[in-house]
């Protein structure tokens, strides 16, 4: 079992790993999409997607790691292979969000694009596994509220 060590009677704790969200440039005009857009995409999007839940996953193994490190050495090894895993995490987040997609969940890969029903903004919502976007859902909503795209009336 690992103990913690101290110094000046303090506990030395590990930084928490924390997901971080994805800071918007909102001077950028926010792109919409079709739904046979967001499909094309899908090809890249899905190969960004999968490289942020998988890094995601290693950088959350990295800190269970680290809060159970036993030495200096052991935690300032497992530090910086946390470091490295979350400045690539930023990375893939930073090229979704450059291709105009917002990413909802690191661990299961939910992204929405923005798109159009009715004359409103709305989300195409998709997740890492499934083959195509089928489902959009109104802004202020979010996964549970997910409604076929055969009712999507993009052109209204």
């Amino acid at each position: 079992m690992c103990v913690r060590m101290q110094k000046g009677g303090t506990d030395m704790a590990a930084p928490q790993f924390s997901t971080f969200s994805p800071k918007h440039n909102r001077s950028k005009p926010r792109r919409h999409f079709t739904l046979q857009e967001a499909n094309r995409s899908l090809p890249l999007v899905t190969r960004i997607v999968r490289d942020i839940v998988n890094t995601h996953e290693r950088a959350a193994q990295l800190q269970a790691k680290l809060d159970q490190s036993c030495t200096a050495n052991e935690t300032s090894a497992v530090q910086g292979q946390l470091e490295q895993n979350l400045g690539r995490l930023r990375d893939y987040v930073q090229e979704l969000d450059g291709v105009g997609v917002e990413l909802k969940d690191f661990e299961t890969g939910l992204i929405d694009f923005h798109g159009r029903h009715q004359g409103r903004d709305v989300f195409l919502c998709w997740r890492l596994g499934e083959e195509k976007v089928e489902h959009w859902h109104e802004l202020h909503t979010g996964y549970s509220a997910r409604q076929p795209v055969d009712t999507l009336e993009e052109g209204a």
